[in-house]
């Protein structure tokens, strides 16, 4: 009996060291976890407070678009007024081009029907002396 106590007393002593080994791999596995998640958190943490700072500062930029926004709105007007007086101006100038090419093309025209008129009277030189020639 006292054999079998002492077997048994063994036994519970290989598996209390095989828990307190499993123990202590859980418990290390565990430190490792929290490690891990406090780099994590730290992490975050200062993504967190780049974002805020990020943020700010395109709060600020924000801003000053609006205000630049607006600036240029009510200088629109203006700009508005003097596109439309220069495009008046372009359209008074294409006008005039316009009517002076009109009249530039007439006498183009006409003075190539002129050199028409000249070719064909030069033609009618050249057989009315052929003809003389002819004649003699």
């Amino acid at each position: 009996r006292m054999r079998k106590l002492e077997r048994k007393l063994e036994e519970n002593k290989i598996k209390e060291e095989k828990e307190a080994w499993d123990l202590e791999a859980m418990v290390q596995h565990v430190e490792q976890n929290l490690q891990l998640m406090t780099k994590r958190a730290v992490k975050a943490e200062n993504n967190a407070t780049k974002l805020k700072q990020e943020n700010a500062l395109l709060q600020v930029q924000l801003k000053n678009y609006k205000t630049e926004n607006e600036a240029l709105r009510s200088g629109q007007s203006a700009s508005l007024a003097v596109v439309k007086q220069n495009a008046d101006l372009a359209l008074q100038n294409l006008l005039t081009i316009i009517t002076n090419s009109r009249s530039s093309i007439k006498q183009l025209v006409s003075g190539a029907e002129s050199l028409q008129l000249v070719a064909d009277l030069l033609k009618s030189i050249d057989k009315i002396s052929e003809v003389s020639e002819d004649g003699q």
